[in-house]
């Protein structure tokens, strides 16, 4: 195999500082970040939202706060709202910032809005259901916006007799485009939909038109699969819509409402959006793809002006933001790869700046803004970070066992020497259509700065299927469930092996999702080359998963291209619980217990199995009131302490039987 190494690893002890110190898990999965932006007209003023998770042990349990703050140029930022009642969907339009909240004697999700010179937030507009989503006119007259019709309030009261009965996926109810004019004396919303599920509601510019994105079905599959973006009178008549193909992100009107964006897929077998069209409503809708063969995934859009198109790009383990015109389809950098992972932008119509949230190694999501292709950092919101000891991070490239060129992230120990080999823990992302970017990784699932402390070192694999490097590489894995695709995790940690930075006797390997898919296939297929597994809200038996899962046409279009009854020996066969009794490899199984993507029942097949025949370690751990992915601080702690408790004990201690399954949670309690 033929090895290479994007930079030469510096020893982390030379840059770290007398006064540097580890981070502990607490801090890990109390790091705040920045979770959205919005800008005035003339693009001076940023309202933005901070996410501050619970206090653990001190907080009761529930979601992390989130706060509004306003920047204004390069001063420091003011908050505006902190009051703990929550804040979502944040707009400017003219000297006022909308918002949805669910503040005192609120029955329901209402909008509202605060002075650019703050003061008190003012209702403007409640329904008689939670509202989901909104848009506002430019001279703020009308407000669309989506929610569900009332409840029945019927249900209730047969609920209190005892008439409870469920019926599976027949029950959803349709979230509906709402429509009012805040002129009137009366504020009625008028109802425009009802045979189709509405995801999102914008104002075309000078027309009186709204664009909806909208579905057949509110299941989670069709939201996937069979979206498509349509425009619609004031009164609801369907006027034209958009010819597209699977997958649907974001879409943009341009300032004069002439041209619409659209982040799409390439075909209906595409993994992810990614490719960028843009439609020209003067003329018939007809599309372009203006950026044909991208390298990479276009992750977020915005127009600058009428006829200029900024795009965020993801290529490789790196981000771009160029500009491009319409009518030449000319394109010009405004960031090149290296300075930041960007994660989307805004732009304001006849302004040259872009803002930006941004991610790097040494912080989390962040507010920048960008210019003459520098970035202009605006928020700092963990400043106790400058105290943490910061291990060496890096792109990897290597070859896969059969050529293929492949890239990772790599982090070092913080005490890293060159010439000694360390435990590693290999992380794996889920989806498989998604990527890792060399920018802040620490998660509750991965505490990267933690584990380097502890003497670890760390690799993110960016495995065949991945996204960031184009439609034909995102393909690769489909149709070969657990093939070449996990063999490319395999020659990961094996490069590292003979690079002499990693122990091979002491791999670890984890993951979420799909990335619990290969840790379970780590755990049992390839327990020859792991010494530890993690598994988290992964996929144990594939026939029954396409039996549980909310997202079967998905898998077939994307992932699997066939269905189960077409070839039921090779579902199994590329199944963890078929290598099951060849397992060796100690595997802590965790999930979520109300997880409707991959069911709790994939992890309890694989535990009983693996506890039946009783040759390695094992143990379950469900999350009530979780699903896929623990969202509350609590459950993020302690999914935290048993990762890094298994991988202590069976990668650094020499382990033959389990940890201990208590954690000492009672002893920070008063």
């Amino acid at each position: 195999m033929f090895l290479r190494i994007g930079l030469t690893a510096l020893c982390a002890a030379l840059s770290m500082s007398a006064s540097a110190r580890d981070i502990s898990l607490t801090e890990t999965v109390t790091t705040q970040s920045i979770n959205s932006v919005a800008i005035s007209d003339d693009g001076q003023v940023a309202a933005f939202t901070r996410v501050s998770p619970r206090t653990p042990y001190v907080d009761d349990d529930g979601g992390s706060f989130v706060e509004l703050f306003v920047v204004r140029g390069e001063n420091e930022p003011v908050p505006f709202i902190s009051d703990k009642q929550g804040v979502s969907d944040v707009s400017i339009h003219g000297h006022f910032i909308y918002f949805t909240s669910k503040r005192d004697g609120d029955d329901h999700t209402s909008i509202y809005r605060i002075s650019l010179d703050g003061g008190e937030a003012q209702k403007v507009f409640e329904h008689e259901n939670g509202i989901s989503s909104y848009a506002l006119s430019a001279d703020g007259r009308y407000l669309a916006f989506t929610a569900r019709a009332a409840a029945d309030k019927t249900e209730k009261k047969l609920a209190k007799k005892g008439f409870k009965a469920e019926v599976y996926e027949e029950e959803n109810e349709f979230t509906h485009a709402w429509f009012v004019d805040l002129s009137a004396e009366s504020q009625i919303a008028a109802q425009l939909t009802d045979d189709r599920q509405v995801f999102s509601v914008a104002f075309r510019p000078d027309q009186e038109q709204l664009l909806l994105r909208t579905a057949p079905t509110p299941l989670v599959d069709d939201s996937y699969m069979s979206s498509k973006y349509e425009l619609v009178s004031f009164a609801g008549v369907q006027e034209s819509s958009f010819a597209t193909v699977g997958k649907l992100g974001k879409a943009e009107f341009s300032p004069d409402g002439r041209y619409l964006a659209v982040i799409g897929a390439a075909d209906y077998n595409d993994p992810a959006t990614g490719r960028l069209y843009v439609f020209d409503l003067q003329n018939d809708n007809s599309v372009r793809d203006v950026l044909p063969d991208y390298p990479g995934h276009v992750q977020d859009i915005d127009w600058r002006n009428n006829d200029e198109l900024i795009y965020l790009g993801h290529v490789g383990t790196e981000s771009e933001v160029h500009a491009i015109t319409m009518q030449w389809l000319e394109t010009r950098p405004l960031l090149e790869p290296g300075n930041a992972i960007v994660v989307d932008i805004e732009a304001a119509p006849g302004q040259t700046g872009v803002y930006a949230r941004a991610h790097r190694a040494e912080h989390p999501t962040e507010l920048f803004r960008l210019e003459m292709q520098s970035m202009i950092r605006l928020t700092n919101s963990n400043p106790w970070l400058s105290e943490i000891t910061m291990p060496t991070q890096e792109t990897v490239t290597y070859e896969a066992r059969d050529g293929l060129d492949l890239q990772g992230i790599l982090v070092y120990p913080t005490d890293y020497q060159e010439g000694t080999r360390y435990p590693l823990i290999t992380v794996v992302h889920g989806g498989p259509e998604a990527h890792y970017s060399n920018g802040w990784l620490d998660r509750y699932s991965s505490p990267v700065k933690h584990a380097a402390q502890q003497g670890y070192a760390l690799f993110f694999p960016n495995y065949r299927g991945s996204t960031g490097r184009g439609v034909e590489f995102s393909k690769l894995g489909q149709n070969d469930y657990a093939g070449k695709e996990f063999d490319d995790i395999v020659d990961g940690k094996n490069f590292l092996v003979e690079r002499g930075i990693a122990d091979g006797d002491r791999a670890g390997i984890t993951g979420g999702s799909y990335g619990g898919f290969a840790s379970a296939w780590g755990a049992t297929a390839q327990t020859e080359h792991w010494a530890a597994s993690v598994m988290f809200v992964g996929i144990s038996d594939n026939i029954s998963k396409f039996g549980t899962t909310d997202i079967a046409k998905e898998m077939h279009a994307v992932h699997a291209r066939s269905y189960p009854w077409e070839k039921w020996q090779w579902y199994l066969e590329r199944s963890p619980i078929y290598h099951a009794e060849k397992a060796r490899t100690p595997i802590l199984i965790m999930h979520g217990k109300e997880d409707t993507r991959v069911h709790p029942s994939q992890s309890m097949e694989l535990y009983r199995y693996l506890k039946t025949h009783g040759n390695v370690p094992v143990r379950l751990v469900l999350y009530p009131g979780e699903g896929h992915g623990n969202r509350r601080v609590a459950a993020q702690l302690d999914y935290s302490m048993r990762l890094m408790r298994w991988m202590d004990s069976f990668l650094k201690q020499g382990a033959t039987e389990a940890p201990a399954h208590e954690l000492p949670h009672a002893e920070h309690i008063d």
